[in-house]
């Protein structure tokens, strides 16, 4: 399991976060704010094959909003994997 640093970043319109899964695995990719809200799920689905992966953010939350200027938390877990990394929004 792998998750790798967010590029760019900072960044103003889109990041993308890349990670690797050895095997099939249950994923949870989440964004969260520096209060530990979460505020979008970025897993393009609850299970998937191994390999590696790269997911766009465009800064808005699961409702569709702009969030603020600031540093953000995006983590992701599997059974057995729990890893974080830190992205700066700027716009």
């Amino acid at each position: 399991f792998a998750l790798r640093q967010a590029w760019p970043n900072p960044f103003n319109a889109t990041t993308v976060i890349a990670f690797d899964l050895p095997t099939t695995s249950t994923v949870d990719l989440a964004v969260y704010d520096a209060l530990g809200q979460r505020l979008r799920s970025l897993a393009p689905a609850p299970s998937l094959a191994a390999g590696r992966y790269t997911i766009r953010w465009d800064g808005r939350d699961d409702g569709g909003r702009d969030v603020a200027i600031g540093v953000y938390f995006y983590r992701l877990a599997t059974i057995g994997f729990r890893a974080t990394g830190r992205v700066v929004l700027i716009r």
